[in-house]
């Protein structure tokens, strides 16, 4: 049975601007009909030494912990910080492991630039490949999460092909996000059917003609299309979604609520 969700991006970048807590974006999530959230290292905060106190925040609100997002402002594509972000993805595995019914997100590969491209993606699946094993032994599910912001190394369907079949035979699964394969000048029902059979975990939000984000039902996705081919496959799985668009700026519940409505009209 699908699920829904809410990520913590919409208020991760307001950076400085955002005031609150933690337990502020709980409040919030929760009000707005969500039965889940997904969590960055960046946000997780106090929570992130004592994932018992977040179980019973998450309880309180009638939440669980859909899923933890682990990324690196490196990209996973420089070798000199590999140490790093291993520790750091060590850290993530290990509090995922405290919530069963979690996975861990990767972030997508990313770099300043596209020199020595074939160097970095290669860089960025060893460490995809090199987490998935682990992962597999720890008993924790874990995905990738390819973006479109500056910086990405996974952007056109190639580059989607290359990374997803030089991991197939591991447990990595893979994290769709709608929003960003569109701006990367991909079709969504496309890229999804094709690797359906990866897909473990979902991201949901829109964008215009003009690859600028809006609301869930402004833009040009057809979600109602997306979703009927994600039940048709067996998904039961989350549907996690996102708000960038410019009104998530002015008011973040809001905007996810907005986003929450728009699912519920579509019978989720």
């Amino acid at each position: 049975m699908i699920r829904v969700g809410c990520q913590t991006y919409t208020w991760e970048m307001l950076e400085e601007k955002f005031l609150g807590s933690i337990d502020t974006i709980l409040d919030l999530v929760s009000e707005a009909g969500y039965e889940g959230i997904e969590i960055s290292n960046t946000m997780i905060d106090y929570y992130y030494d004592d994932p018992d106190k977040l179980k019973d925040a998450l309880h309180t609100k009638n939440l669980v912990l859909a899923a933890f997002a682990y990324a690196s402002p490196h990209g996973f594509s420089n070798p000199s910080h590999r140490q790093e972000e291993m520790d750091g993805a060590l850290k993530a595995i290990s509090f995922v492991r405290k919530f069963p019914r979690a996975l861990l997100a990767l972030g997508g590969g990313a770099s300043s630039d596209r020199t020595n491209y074939d160097e970095k993606i290669t860089n960025v699946i060893g460490f995809y490949r090199e987490i998935a094993s682990i992962c597999s032994n720890e008993g924790v599910r874990v995905t990738f999460h390819p973006h479109s912001h500056s910086g990405s190394l996974i952007d056109s369907e190639e580059e989607y092909d290359h990374v997803l079949q030089s991991t197939e035979g591991t447990l990595l699964g893979f994290n769709p996000d709608t929003g960003h394969i569109t701006r990367s000048g991909n079709d969504v029902m496309k890229l999804i059917n094709k690797y359906i059979h990866r897909v473990i975990h979902v991201h949901m939000k829109d964008v215009d003609i003009k690859k600028r984000w809006q609301p869930m039902g402004k833009g040009t996705i057809g979600f109602r299309s997306l979703i009927h081919l994600l039940e048709h496959s067996g998904y039961d799985g989350w549907i996690i979604c996102e708000e960038e668009s410019k009104g998530a700026y002015e008011d973040q519940f809001n905007a996810i609520k907005t986003n929450r409505d728009y699912l519920k009209s579509l019978g989720y």
